[in-house]
């Protein structure tokens, strides 16, 4: 019995790791049982991180470890090093690119090392920090494949993954009623985006993926799947698998933290920069409804939010929720003009400048209309996988 990783296999040229480890699956010798695969999605900042950011693992048995260790030396020159060093320059980041350097561990026994897990999804870490398995090889991918591996899976959810037959057909062909179907499904999530009216089953660009259905139990994802793969207008497959994911859990993030606005800025391209004291907290124009909010906040106003930490300290809000909004103070408008008195001076009274009437210094207040004391998210399509969604989870509010 053992445990194998897998990373750093594909690049925006093409490819996915999840493909990678399940044709590693297909061609491994008899003598092996194949456990639960899982998908495990880390952070999102590290500077060499491949496109979907997932590394991938499998629990193994056998009862000859050293014919199962030649095998995956065997594999690993012939159909995994090939994949060392594919680059492509991204059009839509502005990120560096690294080359991919695949890397793969096994560990006879898994290591429960919870915190050195969550160091994965909150920082960037480097080889050297990695506990040794009993058997490596490659490079900068073996640390993804130990986290995915060392990931303890407490709160789980699952995803259905299959890969095109071609990955020359442009668009992906999936069957109408059958996406309908699942994402209708009670036990599926961020299948859809209400907002746009778009699937969310089907990725872009040059991956072998298909589809990918996520859900909350693995029944479920067996009964998607095999609806979706059945379907008449579904194309043709290359093969398909269910992997157990740390998806939708909220593993990324620590208690939210409460934050009084000292300023908003507006940036470029529509962003909004909140600062508060020590904090500095980013809502992307891409988080809807957020973004929207944020950008109508003033000095004063409390609110609490949580995200993951950029490198530049800035927590990216994923969710958030306003404790107190100030109240603003005007100038009460002249009876006959409608128009806002101005003041005459200290202690002198207000005065119309159009028609001269005089009243007495006031002010008047205007309750703000933000939704208040109710937690808010990006919409499904701009939420990091990690995220836990609010509407389909409504106990999420007592875990933020």
């Amino acid at each position: 019995m053992g445990w194998l990783g897998l990373d750093d296999t594909d690049s925006l040229k093409g490819g996915c790791t999840t493909e990678v480890l399940y044709r590693l699956i297909q061609s491994l010798p008899q003598h092996v049982g194949v456990g639960q695969a899982r998908l495990v999605r880390l952070w999102p900042f590290a500077r060499r991180r491949t496109r979907g950011n997932a590394a991938v693992a499998v629990e193994l048995s056998t009862s000859d470890e050293p014919a199962l260790l030649a095998f995956l030396d065997e594999y690993w020159v012939n159909h995994l090093l090939p994949l060392k060093g594919v680059v492509e320059e991204s059009e839509h980041s502005e990120r560096e690119q690294y080359p991919s350097d695949p890397g793969m561990v096994w560990f006879t026994d898994k290591i429960n090392d919870e915190e050195f897990y969550r160091r994965g999804l909150r920082g960037e870490l480097f080889l050297e920090q990695l506990p040794i398995p009993n058997h490596s090889w490659g490079g900068h991918g073996r640390i993804g494949a130990t986290l995915a591996v060392l990931w303890p899976a407490k709160r789980t959810t699952f995803e259905a993954i299959a890969w095109r037959e071609s990955t020359n057909k442009n668009p992906r062909q999936l069957d109408q009623n059958a996406m309908n179907d699942i994402e209708e499904m009670a036990e599926s999530f961020l299948c859809r985006d209400e907002r746009l009216g778009t699937s969310l089953l089907a990725p872009r660009g040059a991956s072998p993926v298909l589809f990918g259905i996520r859900t909350w139990t693995q029944d479920a994802a067996n009964e998607a799947l095999e609806l979706l793969l059945n379907a008449p207008e579904t194309e043709a497959t290359s093969g398909s698998m269910v992997f157990e994911t740390n998806h939708a859990t909220n593993d990324h993030l620590d208690e939210p933290i409460e934050i009084r606005v000292e300023k908003v800025e507006i940036l470029k391209g529509g962003h909004t920069l909140i600062h508060s004291g020590e904090h500095r907290c980013v809502a992307f124009k891409e988080s809807g409804e957020i973004a929207r909010i944020c950008q109508q906040l003033q000095p004063h106003d409390i609110l609490e939010c949580n995200g993951l930490m950029a490198p530049d300290r800035s927590i990216h809000i994923e969710v958030l929720r306003i404790r107190h909004l100030v109240t603003n103070q005007n100038r009460p408008s002249c009876p006959t003009c409608e128009k806002a008195l101005s003041s005459m001076g200290v202690n002198q009274g207000l005065r119309c400048k159009k028609c001269g009437f005089k009243t007495e210094d006031a002010w008047t207040e205007t309750h703000r209309d933000l939704p208040r004391n109710q937690w808010i998210q990006p919409p499904a399509s701009s939420r990091r996988h990690l995220a836990k969604p609010l509407a389909e989870s409504p106990t999420v509010q007592k875990n933020l």
